[in-house]
């Protein structure tokens, strides 16, 4: 059987379609709108990194130009339309898929228990009953508010004491639930106060089980237009690559997917799946806005590094973590996406301190031009970056356009 071929434009347009990047960045950005991008989306990842604008709030910003961080900081904290949860990392989720993280905590509290007690986390599990009746009785806390005795031994964030791993491990499997944020501190309140009693049911049926795995599989392939198994199971991280297998092999079957090839920028060929109608949508014969947006390195388009690889021949690495006589780039380097393209990269920080952001380099990216109507394009996105990273005064460094 012949599989239909899905060339790399129209694969890279039906990408950015459902990561919400086709459309021209325009839109309400709080309340209802914004709960609707988000659910969207799926997930909006949460990083503390704040050189021009933490991770989450530039992800929302490149969509919707008016949103504001105290738009999202209502929708959590206040309305609690959002939950706080982990999928390959920690992220703000749509409240409506609350129940849907039970299978997630279920395993989180059989992993992490045998992982945590081998990881020099010896006692975290007597601390468990001390920090629910803490909070019982106290109300909602930080890790600094628990364990004081146990923090004074400590080297620092890094080495968390028994009753801070006991603080994650409550919440990672369900006893507790996130209420907000100090600063980037979590607050911790049980999870009896503030999530609605009918969305905590545990998964008692093997039924109960597989109709979670359907809707992981279902959520994820609808937010990613084509995937294989592996890159479905990493989309939220509850299933694994076995269960998605399974999934989409029975979902194959009874003509709820079908095959494909998805042509990668270099020409290769990989097949992946997909639902049937895809093929006729609309968006793969229209080109994406053209408008030049800077991202997010957490941006939900780049966090599978190889796939944005295989489809834009973007090749990212954050080097955070790398020496810096060993970084090719820079600490911190952003994303600039033009259209269907990604045409380069920026070095750049805030300094609210001096009311500036400072451009200290940019990288085209091989083959890209950066003329004058390229340049104005990016110094109009700067402008607009500006009022979410809080000052009103953009520095290009002398050499900032690299070769």
């Amino acid at each position: 059987m012949t599989l239909t071929t899905i060339d790399n434009a129209a694969a890279r347009r039906l990408f950015l379609d459902r990561h919400a990047l086709h459309e021209a960045p325009q839109g309400g950005a709080k309340g209802a709108a914004l709960a609707a991008l988000i659910e969207r989306l799926g997930f909006v990842q949460l990083d503390s990194i704040n050189t021009v604008a933490r991770a989450h709030d530039l992800i929302l910003f490149s969509r919707r130009p008016a949103y504001r961080p105290k738009s999202l900081k209502a929708l959590y904290e206040k309305d609690r339309a959002l939950f706080e949860h982990w999928t390959h990392d920690a992220a703000v989720i749509p409240m409506a898929f609350y129940p849907w993280w039970q299978l997630r905590r279920e395993r989180d509290a059989e992993k992490l228990r045998h992982q945590w007690r081998n990881w020099r986390r010896d006692g975290f599990e007597k601390q468990f009953q001390p920090v629910l009746n803490h909070i019982r009785e106290h109300g909602p806390v930080c890790s600094a508010d628990v364990g004081k005795k146990e923090a004074r031994g400590s080297g620092g964030w890094w080495d968390w004491h028994p009753s801070k791993t006991a603080l994650e491990y409550l919440w990672r499997s369900g006893a507790l639930c996130v209420v907000g944020r100090d600063g980037f501190r979590k607050r911790y309140d049980l999870t009896e106060r503030v999530i609605d009693e009918a969305l905590c049911a545990p998964l008692r049926t093997e039924d109960e089980i597989r109709r979670t795995i359907d809707w992981c599989c279902t959520g994820a392939l609808d937010r990613l237009g084509f995937a294989t198994p592996s890159e479905i199971a990493a989309f939220w991280a509850h299933v694994t690559i076995a269960e998605a297998k399974v999934w989409c092999d029975a979902a194959l079957a009874s003509g709820a997917l079908c095959k494909v090839l998805i042509e990668g920028h270099d020409g290769s060929l990989r097949e992946s799946f997909c639902r049937p109608d895809t093929l006729s949508d609309p968006v793969l014969q229209h080109a994406p806005a053209s408008r030049l947006r800077i991202l997010s390195p957490f941006d939900p388009a780049l966090r599978d590094r190889k796939r944005a690889e295989r489809l834009f021949g973007f090749d990212y690495r954050i080097e955070v973590f790398v020496p810096e006589a060993q970084r090719k780039y820079g600490y911190y380097v952003f994303p600039i996406l033009e259209g269907d393209r990604l045409v380069g990269r920026v070095d750049m920080k805030a300094f609210r301190g001096e009311d500036v952001l400072r451009v200290r380099a940019l990288w085209p990216e091989q083959g890209v031009r950066w003329g004058k109507g390229r340049v104005a394009s990016f110094e109009s996105e700067l402008a607009r970056l500006t009022r979410l990273a809080g000052v009103s005064e953009i520095r290009f460094e002398d050499g900032w356009l690299r070769d």
